[in-house]
């Protein structure tokens, strides 16, 4: 194998730990080095590629119909695809979807995202959920040319997300306001129909349904960069703060978001926080966090919630979790995850201050969670 090339298929997927895969090479050429995951959600693929949270990773889908529906300019999370590349069982089928308006390959291609179809996704999640999330080596070359030990060896040398900030790469450049509001039967998206509160939304990597949320509300939304400072939050007098979700290691970006957090929680204000935004609160207020085996990345983990005895149906996406063990005792959980006990949610016992780990925006439920933006609002009216 020293040196050698060889002659299979047109993509190549190697581990660190030397398993390679096989398969049919997709949408652009080249290769890419990233960690693995895989999403167990059966609709959605393309609002995972371009969920900013998945910066850094190439995702594993577990559903074997992937590019069934084609592509749409409207269901994109964020400004073209972020996740690093695609792994899945069957090769795209032909876009069976009226809103469809682009075939998934070509929209990877012009997107320079790289997926691997005709992979054994049974066998690679197994090994995932058993060994935990493995740095990869992706690579697409449409001659079925590939230096395997060169790919390995790379996956191998790649330094991993724990200890990346990598909420500043995908960050907004500038402030910006936004007014789209949810989709609506038979008009989708609309405008905001009121502006009752100021809310400044801290940009870590925030989905763009999330934004529309707030908005749905009645959240008059500022967005401001990931690395905005207390005072540059406060310079809009904003009735809430929101913190979005993002990619990365919550202790590296929260090198500079937790002091400006905290600045903001002692200002007294409303504070709302979905998965890094909600883990980052949880080390403002002096808890701690840690890195997952493989992480939740889905469309139906069952979340309950403390408080009420409900349980929702929750979409998931994280490497990191809060550890519940260092909660300060002025911090109250309020969500747990029913698959694996781990925490999914937090607030202040004396200030409107909360978070969860989950997604509240993405609908699985589908409208389990909404009551969270709703809270939200109820906050600052008070």
């Amino acid at each position: 194998m020293d040196g050698e090339f060889y002659q299979r298929d047109t993509a190549c997927l190697a581990l660190s730990d030397g398993t390679v895969f096989f398969g049919k090479g997709i949408g652009a050429t080249g290769e890419i080095v990233a960690e693995l995951c895989f999403n167990t959600a059966m609709t959605g693929y393309q609002e995972i590629m371009t969920d900013p949270s998945y910066a850094g990773q190439v995702v594993t889908f577990t559903f074997p119909h992937i590019g069934n529906v084609g592509v749409n300019p409207d269901d994109d999370e964020a400004a073209c695809p972020v996740a690093e590349g695609m792994v899945f069982k069957w090769d795209p089928t032909e876009p069976s979807n009226w809103r469809s308006a682009d075939r998934l390959s070509g929209w990877l291609a012009g997107s320079g995202r790289i997926a691997i179809g005709d992979v054994d996704t049974r066998r690679l999640t197994r090994s995932i959920r058993r060994h935990g999330a493995p740095h990869v080596a992706l690579a697409h070359n449409p001659k079925g040319e590939f230096d395997i030990e060169a790919l390995v060896g790379k996956a191998r040398d790649f330094s991993g997300i724990e200890g990346m900030d990598l909420a500043a790469k995908v960050t907004c450049a500038q402030t910006y306001l936004w007014d789209e509001s949810r989709w609506v039967w038979p008009d989708g998206y609309g405008r905001q129909p009121e502006k009752r509160y100021r809310v400044v939304a801290v940009d870590y990597g925030a989905k763009r349904n999330i934004l529309r949320c707030l908005a749905s509300v009645g959240c008059e939304v500022t967005v401001m960069p990931a690395t905005s400072t207390a005072k540059d939050v406060l310079t809009h007098g904003p009735d809430g703060v929101f913190l979005s979700n993002g990619p990365g290691d919550p202790a590296a970006t929260g090198e500079y978001a937790v002091p400006m957090i905290r600045d903001i929680v002692d200002e007294g204000l409303p504070v709302f926080g979905i998965c890094l935004g909600h883990q980052m609160l949880a080390l403002a207020l002096g808890a701690k966090t840690i890195k997952m085996n493989h992480g939740h990345h889905g469309a139906n983990h069952p979340v309950k919630d403390l408080e009420t005895g409900k349980v929702e149906i929750t979409s998931m996406n994280h490497g990191f979790a809060v550890d519940r063990e260092t909660l300060p005792d002025d911090v109250h959980e309020t969500h747990v995850s029913l698959f694996d006990g781990s925490n999914c949610g937090i607030r202040l016992r004396d200030r409107p201050v909360f978070s969860v780990q989950h997604h509240p925006e993405a609908s699985p439920g589908p409208q389990d969670s909404f009551y969270l933006f709703e809270r939200f609002a109820m906050s600052m009216k008070r």
